[in-house]
Formats: C-alpha cells, sequence, structure tokens
C-alpha cells in the first residue's frame, strides 16, 4: 500500500528556513518521480517542483527558483523539500504526491496528507 506522510511545517518568519519531509512507504523513492504541491487559503493546489527518477529537478512554479530545491534519501526511503528565504506568499499546505507518470508531468497521483507552512511576522 502506497503511502506518504509530509512532517516538517510550522510558523517562521520571512527570510527563514524550513524542511519539508516525505516519508514513503509500500514503494521505493527512487523508482518514481515525486513532486510537491501546495494550496494557499482561497486558491488552487499548484505544482511547486518534482524530482525525476533520473535525480533531475522539474520546477513548476518560478517564483520558487534559487530559493527550493529537492532531493531524496534512498535509505531514509524519503523525499526532501528544503525552504529558504520564505516569503509570506509560500505559505501554504504542502503536499507530497508520486507522479501518475514515470517523468514530472505535473500531476500527482498517490498523495500525503499535507503540512502547513506559514510565513508572516
Amino acid at each position: 500500500q502506497v503511502q506518504l506522510v509530509e512532517s516538517g511545517g510550522g510558523l517562521v518568519q520571512p527570510g527563514e528556513s524550513l524542511r519539508l519531509s516525505c516519508a514513503a512507504s509500500g514503494f521505493t523513492v527512487d523508482y518514481y518521480a515525486i513532486g510537491w504541491f501546495r494550496q494557499a487559503p482561497g486558491k488552487e493546489r499548484e505544482g511547486v517542483l518534482c524530482i525525476s527518477t533520473l535525480g533531475d529537478t522539474v520546477y513548476y512554479v518560478d517564483s520558487v527558483k534559487g530559493r527550493f530545491t529537492i532531493s531524496r534519501d534512498k535509505a531514509k526511503n524519503t523525499v526532501y523539500l528544503q525552504m529558504n528565504s520564505l516569503k509570506p506568499e509560500d505559505t501554504a499546505v504542502y503536499y507530497c504526491a508520486t507522479d501518475p507518470r514515470d517523468y514530472c508531468s505535473g500531476y500527482g497521483l498517490s498523495w500525503g496528507q499535507g503540512t502547513q507552512v506559514t510565513v508572516s511576522s
């Protein structure tokens, strides 16, 4: 059974950093493209970035380039989202999801429950 569990969210001030974790079970993270998505209050969910099966990063939004990075740890079967220089507009519930394709298509198939990130002074 595929399961994804996000953690690491919280309340931070603008300019600070957070690292989100996406712990996977029921499959091996190396064999799937896995994306991070977010949904801000009153807005539709959007793709943020994705790591391909080859380990390449695909950015879905330009606003996080240079600030957010994605990585994975095969030993821990976990995908990480490192978020630096956070801005109030990054406030959202963040989700990780497996991609239904074997590349970063921008879609999600199996989803975690989400973790709240709030950036506020």
